[in-house]
């Protein structure tokens, strides 16, 4: 009797058919939403000299919710409200 047999990828269970390709496809579209969101924040950070943002947004990944957040609300004239067409209340 062969125990590990069927299991694929050392005997873990991840023979899957078509797993591999829609985890990949999802990979790719989180990193560039986060990429996007980090830039931006990133950018106005710097341009408005908030050092501990800056840094916080450098060395902490949080796939863009944060940067959406500092962007939409903490920025003093948030552009991105702006885009949005969202007016301050």
């Amino acid at each position: 009797m062969h125990f590990g047999a069927g299991y694929g990828m050392g005997g873990m269970g991840w023979n899957v058919p078509g797993l591999l390709p829609v985890a990949g496809i999802a990979l790719v579209a989180l990193l560039l939403w986060s990429f996007v969101w980090k830039g931006l924040a990133l950018w106005h950070s710097a341009k408005r000299n908030d050092k501990g943002w800056f840094i916080f947004f450098l060395v902490i990944n949080t796939a863009g919710i944060l940067e959406i957040v500092y962007l939409l609300f903490i920025m003093k004239e948030p552009v991105l409200r702006g885009y949005l067409g969202i007016k301050k209340s």
